[in-house]
């Protein structure tokens, strides 16, 4: 399932894009990510700060609630951010549920879901803020990135396209597959 790129150099939110394309009935699979985000949400109403040379993305598509729920989407999403961005990395990134990534006790990722019911389907849209180049200064909690942690620069346009490949992989097998499978497969 080859999922449709959107590139944009500055929106208010990814994931405000992508609920704009479901209401306009585009209904394919679409990854839109953004060189700047004014606005990026975390989850309970919380900001996510977007640094200028990270990763900002938005993954939308159809999912059929009758056969999976958001909870296992939850986990699974944590899994597979991790697994992608864990070769940028040799340190341990840990999964704080239920969606932070968190590379020595320091925020790295953070990942919002949101369901959007329209025209009697459901959308899962999976917003991911990814810390590639540079960390937020933020009192509430400590925060890094993938530069700080591996001492190299960070291509965001690699990630992108290994975040792209993982969800086209993705999307297709939870067609095929139940949870319990995949999630063994992502740990």
């Amino acid at each position: 399932m080859k999922l449709r790129l959107i590139k944009m150099k500055s929106v208010k939110s990814t994931n405000d894009i992508a609920i704009r394309l479901i209401k306009k009935k585009q209904f394919k699979p679409t990854l839109i990510t953004s060189v700047k985000q004014r606005k990026g949400r975390g989850t309970m109403g919380k900001t996510w700060i977007s640094m200028k040379g990270n990763l900002f993305i938005s993954i939308f598509f159809e999912i059929n609630s009758k056969k999976i729920n958001f909870k296992q989407f939850a986990i699974l999403n944590a899994y597979l951010i991790r697994k992608t961005i864990s070769r940028y990395t040799s340190e341990k990134i840990d999964i704080k549920w239920p969606n932070d990534l968190l590379i020595k006790k320091q925020k790295v990722c953070g990942i919002l879901q949101e369901i959007i019911d329209y025209k009697e389907k459901k959308f899962l849209i999976v917003g991911t803020g990814i810390n590639t180049n540079s960390s937020p200064n933020i009192l509430d909690f400590k925060a890094t990135s993938l530069r700080n942690m591996s001492k190299k620069d960070i291509d965001s346009n690699k990630i992108l396209k290994d975040v792209k490949k993982a969800y086209e992989k993705f999307i297709h097998q939870i067609r095929k597959y139940d949870f319990v499978y995949l999630k063994k497969k992502l740990k």
